[in-house]
């Protein structure tokens, strides 16, 4: 077991983390390497976060310094192993400072080390997660999402099996603390019914773990928040795009993108006719 120590043995305890096993936390034993190709890569960076996550939730730690604690920790470990397994490729994480370099790069990755901080910090609840996604010159080409709360981490290729829809009204995936005017009145445009969620990653994967089957997001997200959850949910086949239709762009100047639609396909002509309807995802 990881011994967790206060904030001046952070290294330590990072360095400490590939001892890590499946046995704690329901993962199998990860070890990061050169010779990984991308996804795999992304899987095995989203999960040990994940884990070492998990870890900091057991040291005793609570309120602002778990989640301060989680949010540092989880992007360092990222950023170390990514310095050591693709030390020439650019990085965009929410937690370090931004460089215009990565404009220039062929390789981006773009991660989150801790999507649901909030969530994160209000033991025992699941939903939040890791996000690690790589962009080669002008698309997302892999991406991992741990939901370390599950023990589960979903992965770009191989593709998330989607299961079908039950009978029903459809349901459409809401932030838990504030949910945008305009997805209310879409949900009654379609019939549909609100699912309240914590984390980007949480409720974009949602739909591939069958507990809903929309997420429309409006009032802006950075592009970590979206781009590995935008990865994996393409992968499996999910319509996904911005709430006109558009597409989604990544590695931008100011990487922020304004709005965000992840659905069934076969749901997509539906959503994007009631965003229309009620004037666009700016009403």
């Amino acid at each position: 077991m990881l011994t967790i120590t206060r904030r001046a043995d952070r290294r330590s305890r990072l360095l400490l983390l590939p001892a890590l096993t499946a046995q704690a936390h329901g993962y199998r034993h990860l070890t990061v390497t050169a010779s990984a190709d991308d996804t795999l890569l992304a899987a095995e960076l989203a999960t040990g976060a994940g884990a070492l996550l998990l870890e900091l939730r057991a040291s005793g730690l609570v309120g602002d310094e778990l989640k301060k604690a989680g949010d540092h920790d989880a992007n360092d470990f990222l950023l170390e192993r990514l310095a050591v397994a693709r030390p020439d490729d650019a990085v965009l994480s929410e937690e370090s400072a931004d460089s215009a370099a990565r404009l220039d790069a062929e390789r981006v990755w773009i991660i989150d080390p801790l999507d649901g901080t909030r969530e994160f910090g209000e033991v025992p609840r699941v939903d939040w997660a890791v996000h690690v996604a790589l962009w080669v010159e002008g698309r997302l080409v892999a991406g991992a999402v741990a939901l370390p709360g599950l023990g589960r981490t979903l992965v770009s290729s191989p593709a998330t099996p989607l299961p079908e829809r039950p009978n029903g009204p459809l349901r459409l995936v809401v932030s838990r603390t504030r949910p945008p005017a305009v997805t209310t009145a879409v949900a009654e445009r379609l019939g549909a019914e609100l699912v309240p969620m914590g984390s980007a990653g949480a409720k974009a994967t949602s739909i591939l773990l069958g507990q809903s089957d929309v997420y429309l997001h409006g009032g802006g997200q950075y592009e970590w928040d979206s781009a590995a959850p935008v990865a994996v949910c393409a992968g499996a086949g999910l319509h996904t795009s911005r709430a006109d239709g558009s597409p989604l762009e990544y590695n931008q100047p100011h990487p922020w993108l304004p709005d965000l639609l992840i659905c069934r396909s076969e749901l997509a002509e539906a959503v994007l006719g009631a965003v229309a309807a009620v004037g666009g995802i700016d009403a």
